[in-house]
């Protein structure tokens, strides 16, 4: 039972954590921070990290078949960022005091979470275009934001991903671009990937703001800086003058202009897919984390014999004291 004295402490230091946000300040890993502030910072980074790591499971298995030895080498670039992005998440994670190891526990053992939009499956090389222009356009609109997080390894972490990401994006634009230019035969299968992952990139912001138990508390925190539907919408504006460039259309036939508010107004989003993929039932989530187990497994070798070189690197070190 918490003493008087605790209890003031306590309070003293959840007024000085409330004063660094309301004043635009960061939480650092030293400081005194609710307990359940850093429970949310573990769930979103973790499952951030975990999204980056599965991510470059679709387009890894493509990069044997890239049309070019130039699309091969730039699509080897994208998915060793992506492997870098979870590096630099698990880190910021591991600075709230989680381990990587019980981190990487969750995931494969199928205990957490990571982006539904990574458990589709990629059957053209057109789809490469798709993913690097609407899923790395969505995490652009969603992560830049996140580069003003409150705590701190995680902004500073979020500042050199985005950088990366926009080279993802205008990659995937180019791809799609060039095809959508070509036979009709390549426009075609641009549209056709298309269709497959717009739908499911805006997903990829999360339920809508009514049906989310997590933003709004994310957002006075200031770990988040706008709803799932602001950043929705701001999406959806930014890719229609993106599609007309592309001489693609759009997905979505009841996206219209609304005069009133000066945004585009986009049709209902099928939440029932969201929630069977989101639990396990996607076309790809099976596969996704049974090749995310493979690879830990198959890795372990290499866990050993680096937790060996440092024990005896230690070891040499103390004898030589």
């Amino acid at each position: 039972m918490a003493t008087m004295t605790e209890e003031l402490t306590e309070t003293a230091e959840q007024e000085r954590f409330d004063a660094l946000i309301a004043d635009e300040q960061r939480i650092e890993p030293r400081d005194w921070m609710p307990e359940k502030y850093r429970r949310t910072l573990i769930r979103q980074i973790s499952q951030h990290a975990h999204s980056e790591i599965i991510g470059m499971q679709p387009e890894a298995n493509w990069i044997t078949r890239a049309p070019s030895l130039k699309r091969k080498s730039i699509l080897i670039a994208k998915v060793q960022d992506e492997a870098g992005h979870g590096l630099y998440l698990y880190s910021a994670a591991q600075t709230l005091g989680i381990t990587r190891e019980e981190m990487t526990d969750a995931l494969i053992q199928g205990r957490a979470r990571y982006s539904s939009i990574f458990n589709y499956h990629t059957p053209t090389w057109a789809d490469m275009g798709a993913i690097g222009w609407l899923v790395d356009g969505a995490a652009i609109c969603n992560q830049v934001p996140l580069c003003r997080a409150s705590y701190g390894p995680y902004g500073r972490a979020m500042v050199r991903i985005c950088k990366e990401e926009s080279f993802h994006q205008r990659q995937g634009f180019e791809i799609l671009y060039e095809l959508s230019h070509g036979t009709p035969e390549q426009k075609q299968m641009a549209q056709d990937a298309v269709d497959r992952w717009y739908w499911p990139s805006l997903m990829m912001f999360g339920p809508s703001d009514d049906a989310s138990p997590n933003s709004a508390q994310s957002m006075a925190w200031k770990i988040k800086r706008f709803s799932n539907d602001e950043l929705r919408q701001r999406f959806v504006g930014m890719c229609v003058p993106q599609f007309e460039a592309l001489g693609l259309g759009c997905p979505d036939p009841d996206l219209r202009y609304d005069e009133e508010s000066g945004q585009w107004i986009m049709g209902e989003i099928d939440w029932a897919e969201f929630e069977e993929v989101l639990a396990g039932r996607g076309p790809a989530n099976a596969e996704r984390l049974r090749h995310r187990r493979d690879a830990h497994d198959d890795g372990a070798w290499v866990r050993e014999a680096a937790a060996a070189y440092a024990q005896k690197m230690q070891d040499r070190r103390r004898f030589a004291a």
